[in-house]
């Protein structure tokens, strides 16, 4: 584990964190487990020796992002996942923990036995000793009856609005989400998806990312015209420019971004090197009216069918003053 580099602010924006939680992989490849619905991952890995390669570059890539997010002013809490639980996707701790304003945490049930071994009661007792966590409530309990709700991977949180915006899922369970949402004060909006193969999408935070001031969202991938009116019109009314994105640029990860506050001040838009190729030029002047965009380069990281925002835990924890 990486000791706090810096003090960490409050927030400029209650929606952007200005510090992310982050696991450095071990044994990182895509995962066989979650392949069966999530469309965007990429492949097996073969040999063992193409498994280590892999591993190696998905470290490395992980080692630049963190470097670039700090030098952008983003405070990164990092952690280690030291191999010894099999656990291929410990670089998305987004799905098995949040974090919220009022000192509240939450765990998560996880579909696929090998993500359940990503919780760490370490990161949770860090937090502890660094940010003022006063509740920390567990819905791991419920994955024995096959109900899981995949953090903010299943849930897009509107932290102004207070609406939890989800694609219906196996890793999405409505009566858990209810459940969520009544403890932390969210109104879900629920929500049904397909691609154009007909399969629905995994994971909300691959086709919506909800910033300060704009939303990027796959309208297009919405099954029925009447929730994408509903969807849309609900968008509107937060005030935020709506930035409508292609099911192609979802398939490159576009929608997988995370708004992030610096130490400065200001604000930056976490995607990946590929996301971020695959906006318009019209797209990106919108988002950088708001946040410029901080690209960073996972192409391996992202075989196993997650990007960026995957990769962040944000932090709206209040920090505990210095020697606390």
């Amino acid at each position: 584990m990486e000791a706090l580099m810096h003090a960490p602010r409050l927030p400029a924006s209650v929606q952007a964190p200005a510090a992310v939680v982050m696991v450095r992989p071990h044994r990182f490849h895509p995962n066989p487990e979650t392949a069966a619905d999530n469309a965007f991952q990429s492949g097996a890995c073969g040999a063992s020796a193409e498994t280590a390669r892999i591993a190696r570059q998905a470290r490395d890539e992980f080692d630049a992002a963190v470097h670039r997010l700090e030098s952008a002013g983003v405070t990164v809490h990092r952690f280690d996942d030291d191999g010894r639980h099999d656990t291929p996707d410990a670089v998305f701790p987004n799905n098995w923990f949040s974090t919220h304003a009022g000192g509240r945490v939450a765990l998560y049930p996880m579909c696929s036995p090998n993500r359940r071994r990503e919780r760490r009661a370490d990161i949770i007792e860090w937090l502890k000793r660094y940010y003022r966590v006063s509740d920390v409530v567990d819905y791991s309990g419920h994955e024995p009856d096959d109900r899981f709700l995949e953090g903010t991977g299943a849930m897009v949180l509107d932290q102004v609005g207070r609406l939890a915006w989800v694609a219906r899922s196996r890793r999405a369970d409505p009566v858990l989400l209810e459940r969520f949402c009544a403890q932390f004060g969210y109104e879900p909006v629920l929500f049904d998806t397909a691609d154009a193969d007909g399969r629905p999408v995994y994971h909300t935070n691959v086709l919506m990312c909800i910033a300060t001031d704009f939303v990027l969202v796959g309208a297009d991938l919405i099954a029925s015209p009447g929730q994408r009116a509903e969807v849309l019109r609900r968008l509107h009314d937060s005030g935020r420019d709506i930035i409508t994105l292609s099911e192609a640029q979802i398939r490159e990860f576009a929608g997988n971004a995370l708004e992030l506050s610096t130490r400065e001040g200001g604000r930056r838009l976490a995607l990946s090197a590929r996301a971020a190729a695959a906006l318009t030029p019209a797209q990106r002047q919108r988002i950088e009216r708001s946040a410029p965009l901080l690209p960073l380069a996972v192409p391996t990281i992202e075989r196993a069918g997650g990007s960026v925002r995957c990769m962040l835990a944000g932090i709206h924890l209040a920090p505990r003053p210095s020697g606390a």
